[in-house]
């Protein structure tokens, strides 16, 4: 069964690795990821975007998937169900929806109505027994819509909302969505340890995982980041593994193209992504 994601992350936290979050956007992607965290008795999040949401018919679709392959996979790692960058309506319509876990977004609000949004998120969501990921400084680039220029976030700001009693926190800290351009300052630690001095035992989220180079990532965990989330560099691994089968011409045989041996490049490539990743954030065996 879906489970809340806090257990998972102050266990990372205090063990000093990350659990990693990878976002979904079909059947295949689902099955990818559960697989792979279950092969490597990993911890994993399974991030859904309101675009993403919207593409697979609505959060019950989604609710119900997910936990009709928990049990018929045999899933038995912990496997949080989490909306991601959520608005503040979305945030209820997936509480409402089965999910086990939300963020709410409320960085381009100003201070004072994020720290209210999230304090009434907050109530209900202990009510639930859900976690809730807020966030404080926006992530940079563009995700379904949300834009970020990835400027640093205010450690007071911060600890003014981890006081609230939120399950985790994403600062902004230079780190941003997609691909880092070839002139990205990287990330800023002095920032991170700041907002870290400030919130104690709070388990830290680092977006925008795809890109950002190993050691930094491993010193992000050092410095209190216990959640990472990839998004785009599964899509970049899927699109160009399926790309490649289609474009080598293979039809079965004469039999026509089956659409599920079609994405199963795309699957496989998915698959030794987040590994890889697991590997780098060390949640492997941690399960």
């Amino acid at each position: 069964m879906l489970v809340s994601a806090k257990e998972m992350l102050e266990k990372a936290k205090a063990g000093h690795y990350a659990v990693g979050q990878f976002n979904i956007n079909n059947l295949e992607w689902t099955k990818a990821v559960l697989q792979t965290a279950q092969e490597n008795n990993s911890p994993v999040i399974l991030g859904v975007s309101e675009g993403a949401g919207k593409y697979m018919a609505g959060y019950k679709t989604i609710v119900g998937m997910v936990n009709g392959m928990l049990e018929e996979m045999g899933i038995t790692v912990p496997v949080a169900l989490h909306l991601d960058h959520g608005s503040y309506d979305h945030c209820y319509k997936c509480i409402e929806a089965g999910f086990s876990s939300v963020m709410f977004d409320g960085s381009h609000y100003p201070i004072e109505e994020n720290l209210a949004k999230t304090k009434e998120l907050v109530a209900v969501c202990e009510a639930k027994g859900l976690s809730l990921e807020a966030e404080v400084g926006s992530i940079g680039g563009e995700e379904d819509g949300v834009v970020g220029m990835g400027e640093c976030a205010d450690p007071n700001e911060c600890k003014a909302i981890a006081d609230l009693g939120v399950t985790m926190l994403a600062a902004g800290i230079g780190n941003i969505h997609g691909k880092y351009p070839a002139n990205w300052a990287g990330l800023s630690f002095e920032t991170l340890d700041a907002i870290q001095q400030l919130t104690g035992d709070m388990p830290l989220v680092l977006h925008g995982g795809t890109g950002i180079p190993t050691e930094m990532i491993q010193k992000a965990i050092s410095l209190g980041v216990a959640k990472i989330n990839v998004n785009t560099e599964c899509q970049l691994t899927f699109a160009e593994a399926t790309r490649k089968y289609i474009e080598a011409g293979k039809d079965l045989e004469g039999k026509g193209f089956d659409p599920r041996k079609l994405l199963a490049p795309g699957v496989d490539a998915i698959k030794a992504t987040v590994k890889e990743k697991m590997e780098i954030f060390g949640s492997i065996n941690k399960a």
